[in-house]
């Protein structure tokens, strides 16, 4: 008789970015992207992550937690195609799924033994949004795991990146960030966020939850402008 398993989160993530709009769609694409991987009490052992600070990336199992409520979908519409197209579910990434569960890749910077509530992992080249549950934790392999011939299907083409501009009155404030800050808001920004069923509107105004900011830029005719940024608690990681 097959029995049923009960996932319990291990540990949650505190990121840099902090809410959904904007966060790069996989994981790598963003590299000066950070977080922390903070243990719940009962699974805080210094034993636990004894030899894994010998690993340069870990993978995450975590829950898609603001959209598993909306329950799973046969198909979904890949951002990868312009989110017009129609696939199956399993043949994406996409957060709709029958478990709500996702996978990360992301790169160990360090172990924390000294915070309150250590061991914390230090990541970057992460794509979670703050709060993220993880279920678990296991170390990348790079001579079992690392397929450069693997086919990727539709989603094989090199993503194309926008250039991205700070707008003179939102100079200062962006010079005041610091290095790292500065580094995921372009990188992230250089992607498009925008929802891939977007119509081009130079004029429109968007918000992105980035480093501890509101970001606001608008893009249009390949380029994003940076055109505001205003201090926002609720909005991730500072640096």
């Amino acid at each position: 008789m097959e029995r049923q398993m009960i996932l319990d989160p291990i540990a949650n993530v505190r990121s840099c970015f902090g809410g959904k709009f904007a966060v790069p769609r996989q994981p790598g694409l963003c590299p000066s992207a950070w977080g922390r991987l903070v243990f719940r009490p009962e699974y805080r052992s210094r034993e636990a992550v004894r030899g894994i600070e010998g690993f340069s990336h870990l993978w995450l199992i975590f829950g898609f937690h603001e959209s598993v409520a909306q329950g799973w979908k046969p198909t979904v519409r890949p951002p990868r195609l312009g989110g017009n197209q129609r696939i199956g579910v399993f043949a994406s990434r996409a957060t709709f799924r029958p478990n709500g569960l996702g996978l990360s890749l992301v790169r160990l910077e360090g172990v924390d033994t000294g915070a309150p509530d250590s061991p914390v992992l230090l990541l970057g080249g992460l794509d979670l949004l703050d709060g993220t549950p993880v279920y678990d934790v296991k170390p990348y392999l790079p001579y079992a795991e690392a397929l450069p011939e693997a086919a990727a299907g539709y989603a094989g083409d090199i993503i194309e990146r926008l250039s991205v501009v700070v707008e003179p009155v939102a100079v200062d404030d962006f010079a005041r960030l610091p290095t790292r800050a500065r580094a995921v808001i372009l990188e992230v920004l250089s992607l498009d966020p925008r929802p891939a069923t977007r119509a081009d509107d130079p004029t429109r105004i968007f918000g992105a939850s980035l480093c501890g900011c509101n970001v606001r830029f608008s893009i249009g005719e390949g380029l994003c402008r940076i055109g505001g940024i205003e201090p926002d608690e609720g909005s991730g990681l500072n640096a």
